[in-house]
């Protein structure tokens, strides 16, 4: 549907009020443009009365009855804001509403996996049926029908729902009752019924605990979880979520946007405002977090005087929670990390100073704290890796909460750090890499989060005690638009800092302000900033660009010389392979995407080494060294060109010639799939024996060979943010970080201005690359749960085929020498 058409809908424009240009895109008819009116209000659930709706479809009844059968058949979430239409007028009851969905898909013989995220986790909230209970019900239906008497799938489905988890704010509103259910009620369900008539809804926790549930098994009264406009939550890690997929329907994206955007200071009503979302959309949504149990709403939900004495006992998850103090919640923070090692600057509090200082902290206006955050961005690797390996017992829910939520609130991090304590610093094979990155991981938090030393020209007003951290997907964020992302990081945070590298197959979050220690733009974090880091310096190793439907008939001569070859496909991550059969798989991959072909080794895998920027005065002194490599030409040419002082990250250098052999050195640190051949000898010189299939030449040849070792290395390539793959070269970064005051307000200023140089320098880079062509046709990528934009989208494909050799990137048209020098060569043979 036309999102013009979809806006006016949406503002209840009647037909005779439409633009010119909306009235044609629906062909000039009323009656195409009252079926669209139809099908938008069902697809997103909107009320009759009230709405355009009202107008097309007279039948209210009718109405709603199409909604509920479109909801069942592309098995929505319950409509839980149209309860009182619902339950009163359709006797439709969310229990009785699942246990349609769950016959549908039995009896179509669907796998689990068909139910969407949210509606998985409800009908697992009610009706007790998760994947396993699921599989068993599965194999009862199948294995009834081998004998004579068959039992249906609604035969082996509850008959009424499980007891459910009950918060004493909701409200109680009665359903459909008839004379003779009143009949069957007990007196106190009598009594119960009568005030719900009389009065109107009543607090669930003002009545008797097992009167409430004994009411909501027999559907006699449904359950609504009021959200104001000044309510607050927050989103513990999450318990009872259930992954399986995502659909798209509105009310599902809805939830996944507010899921990144929230926090617990912003009540509803400011996110609305933030988001540029309808109040009672938020508002539909925050109640669906409550009422499935990811989140709690916070500050005082129910004075101790209203609560029912049989409600003290009840097992209510999240009761306790909801009514603590909220100036308790609000000064957590102030209180430090409670998991924090020693050693680390934002762990150098006393406790017995800080509970002395407690009066003091507590009498201050809570706007002098630091009210924003500093944003860690990670993408879905990440959380990949945390959910395998079985790293920590109960990591995983932390994990699913990264990935579906998109977010780790400061409040959460305590418990998230708790569980990378536990996780063992040695495992066996790959499950190694997994391991690193979580231990890596925690000391990022921890040197990031109330680091005081990140925080000192906060003002003479304000206590020092570093900022907060929250830890944020980049895949979500990116299911907002650009101007909403761009909102809700400038209300929340101070400064973003991204992991490194952050994966290809995602689209990097750009932002001027708050200011962005990571990729500037998408360009920096794709192949053409490949391309401008050896443009720029004149060095690189032999690099072919191919563009999209190229094909190769044999492996250009510049790569015959090399044993392993580097190949990247646009959008997707580097992979090192073999050159003996590449031909056939670079041909495959160029049919749908535009490829990268680089050289990495001669004899097997390159060597590479990862060097940390900001380089100290100490590391540009001195000779070139394999211990020594900040001083290598090509990095004092890229520093003319990269601002290297106010980012952090770190350079890859290659050296494809890899002859030596190396003893393991703290000075280079290499990805985890990284095979690295030749190194050091013992006095940390590059001087080595010679490969026994090359003629050794003595004293002289190794001397030539010392004093070319600097032309041997490369730069690879060059990222910008935190590094989590190598422990060693994370500490680094770190320190760098912490010694060159990246956070300080100067020095992001500088590299506010530095990044938008940088920003303009590689696109008109890329621009002049493309011979003034912007091809139409963009990578299709991978998508992401919200259906965003593309990956690499706004990046774009190489429009011609480029090479780099020799220190020179120019285009290439795929043809071998000119025949005029071939001829030339033939009249200079004797005949």
């Amino acid at each position: 549907m036309n999102t013009d058409v979809e806006f006016h809908i949406r503002q209840n424009y009647p037909w005779t009020k439409l633009p010119a240009n909306v009235k044609q895109s629906v062909g000039n008819s009323q009656r195409e443009y009252e079926k669209h009116v139809l099908l938008y209000s069902i697809r997103n659930q909107l009320r009759f009365r009230n709405n355009l709706v009202r107008h097309v479809r007279k039948d209210e009844r009718k109405y709603y009855e199409e909604l509920l059968k479109y909801s069942r058949d592309h098995l929505m979430l319950y409509p839980y804001h149209l309860s009182d239409i619902m339950v009163k007028g359709l006797r439709v009851t969310p229990f009785s509403y699942y246990i349609g969905i769950m016959e549908d898909i039995m009896n179509s013989e669907k796998s689990y996996d068909s139910l969407p995220n949210f509606t998985a986790a409800d009908c697992l909230r009610l009706l007790g049926i998760g994947r396993n209970q699921y599989i068993d019900l599965m194999n009862q239906c199948r294995s009834s029908k081998k004998f004579f008497r068959r039992k249906s799938a609604r035969d082996l489905l509850p008959a009424k729902p499980v007891e459910i988890s009950v918060e004493p704010w909701w409200t109680a509103q009665t359903g459909y009752i008839t004379e003779d259910d009143i009949r069957i009620c007990s007196p106190g369900e009598k009594k119960a019924i009568d005030k719900m008539i009389d009065a109107g809804p009543q607090l669930t926790g003002s009545t008797e605990y097992n009167v409430v549930l004994s009411l909501y098994n027999r559907g006699f009264i449904y359950l609504d979880v009021p959200i104001s406009d000044d309510s607050c939550i927050s989103v513990p890690p999450l318990e009872g979520f259930v992954m399986n997929r995502v659909q798209g329907d509105y009310f599902e994206t809805l939830l996944y946007k507010i899921f990144v955007s929230i926090d617990e200071q912003t009540n509803v009503a400011e996110l609305a405002n933030v988001l540029e979302i309808d109040l009672d959309l938020v508002k539909n949504a925050v109640s669906m977090y409550c009422r499935l149990g990811f989140a709690v709403k916070k500050g005082h939900v129910i004075s101790p005087e209203q609560l029912h004495p049989t409600w003290k006992n009840a097992p209510s998850v999240n009761r306790l929670r909801s009514t603590m103090d909220p100036q308790k919640m609000l000064l957590s923070w102030e209180q430090g990390s409670p998991v924090m090692e020693g050693g680390s600057s934002a762990t150098d509090t006393d406790t017995t100073s800080l509970e002395e200082d407690t009066g003091s902290v507590s009498s201050l206006s809570i706007p002098a704290a630091p009210t924003k955050r500093i944003a860690f961005l990670f993408d879905s690797t990440l959380t990949a890796f945390l959910m395998m390996g079985n790293l920590s017992p109960n990591l995983k829910s932390h994990a699913v909460t990264m990935f579906e939520v998109g977010k780790l609130s400061d409040e959460t991090l305590d418990s998230f750090l708790a569980e990378l304590e536990k996780v063992e610093s040695t495992a066996e094979g790959e499950a190694q890499r997994y391991f690193d990155h979580a231990l890596t991981l925690k000391n990022t938090i921890l040197f990031l989060r109330y680091n005081k030393e990140l925080s000192q020209d906060q003002g003479p007003d304000i206590p020092n005690i570093g900022f907060p951290l929250d830890m944020l997907r980049c895949e979500s964020l990116l299911g907002l638009d650009q101007a909403t992302c761009s909102r809700v990081l400038n209300k929340n945070y101070k400064l973003l800092v991204s992991m490194a590298p952050l994966s290809n197959e995602i689209r990097p979050i750009s932002s001027c302000t708050p200011q962005h220690i990571g990729p500037a733009i998408p360009e920096v974090s794709s192949i053409w900033f490949k391309l401008y880091l050896y443009h720029v310096t004149g060095q690189g190793p032999p690099s072919l660009l191919l563009s999209k439907g190229s094909r190769l008939r044999k492996l250009p001569d510049t790569f015959q010389s090399y044993d392993r070859l580097l190949i990247t496909s646009w959008g997707h991550d580097p992979g090192v392979v073999p050159s003996s059969n590449v031909l056939t798989m670079l041909n495959d991959a160029l049919t749908h995407s535009a490829v990268l072909i680089q050289g990495h080794g001669m004899h097997g895998h390159g060597e590479s080494v990862h060097i940390p920027f900001p380089f100290n005065a100490e590391d540009l002194k001195g000779e070139f060294s394999y211990s020594n490599m900040c001083v290598h030409k090509a990095l004092q040419k890229l520093k003319e060109n990269v601002d290297l002082e106010h980012q952090c990250g770190y350079i890859t250098m290659l050296n494809a010639n890899n002859r030596h052999r190396r003893r393991p050195s703290d000075s280079a640190e290499c990805r985890g799939d990284t095979h690295l051949g030749g190194g050091l000898d013992n006095n940390g010189s590059t001087e080595s024996f010679e490969l026994v299939t090359e003629e050794n030449n003595g004293e002289i040849k190794l001397k030539t060979e010392t004093f070319s070792s600097e032309d041997e290395w490369v730069p690879l390539e060059l990222c910008f943010g935190m590094p989590l793959f190598s422990s060693e070269l994370n500490r680094k970064v770190c320190r760098k970080i912490a010694s060159h005051k990246l956070c300080s307000n100067e020095s992001l200023q500088e590299l506010l201005h530095s990044s938008r140089k940088l920003s303009l320098k590689v696109l008109s880079f890329v621009q002049s690359f493309q011979d003034g062509m912007q091809p139409s046709d963009l990578d299709s990528g991978v998508s992401n749960p919200l259906s965003q934009p593309p990956a690499e989208s706004g990046v774009p494909l190489p429009a011609l085929n480029l090479f780099f050799k020799d220190g020179q990137l120019k285009e290439w048209s795929g043809r071998a020498p000119p025949p005029l020098d071939i001829t030339a060569l033939q009249k200079d043979q004797p005949t």
